[in-house]
């Protein structure tokens, strides 16, 4: 844990999440507090008026391509204008995706029907999770299949995006049950396509505050 003074009041700011440290602010519940960017950044030198700035550049989500559950290609493209929510799960997972997706079903009632936010559950077994498979598990849920969508692709590709683009654990594992280990993050991105949070999603207290910060990001954007 990081402890340091703000405005002479004592702030807490904790996550190491895997390979990077993430620093995750946890401010005061106030609708002026802005949620900080997660992830990789470098800083990048530009001519300004005539002068050499140096400007802080924040780690995107990288490019791709996944089929959702309904046989559309889905891209960067899709993402256009919304914040969104990301998971990794699997359909015959019998430990932590039962409890997820029910704490995702709560984000997906909260804000159905608002076109500004998407939910993407990322599938790490994507020789089993077959479209039609994946298709009957939104329905089951309760998913529109638009704002919530279920993808799947190459099974090397959905780990490269998990490590690279949202910083989360997707790999076969026959040690653990049902034979792969995975992140149980719900990871939060803004309309940039850029990390703003991480949630545990087996723990309703965080899934609680998640909602609250997506709130807070639609009003930031």
């Amino acid at each position: 844990m990081i402890w340091y003074k703000i405005n002479g009041s004592i702030k807490m700011c904790v996550k190491k999440y895997i390979i990077l440290l993430l620093t995750i602010a946890l401010l005061s519940c106030n609708d002026d507090r802005k949620l900080p960017v997660l992830g990789d950044r470098f800083a990048e030198e530009k001519l300004v008026n005539g002068r050499i700035v140096t400007d802080t550049v924040y780690a995107h989500l990288p490019p791709f391509a996944f089929l959702n559950q309904d046989s559309n290609m889905i891209t960067n493209e899709n993402l256009k204008g919304k914040i969104f929510v990301a998971d990794f799960f699997f359909t015959t997972c019998p430990s932590i995706c039962p409890v997820m997706k029910k704490e995702m079903v709560r984000v997906f009632e909260k804000f159905k029907g608002n076109k500004s936010v998407m939910l993407l559950s990322h599938t790490i077994d994507p020789d089993h999770d077959t479209l039609a498979l994946l298709k009957d598990y939104a329905m089951r849920l309760g998913s529109d299949g638009t704002q919530w969508m279920f993808l799947t692709g190459a099974r090397e590709r959905i780990y490269e995006m998990a490590e690279k683009g949202y910083y989360a654990t997707a790999l076969p594992d026959s040690t653990e049950p049902g034979g792969f280990v995975h992140s149980g993050g719900f990871i939060l991105l803004d309309k940039q396509q850029r990390i703003r949070g991480i949630y545990d999603g087996t723990k309703s207290t965080e899934v609680d505050q998640l909602m609250v910060d997506m709130d807070l990001l639609l009003k930031e954007e």
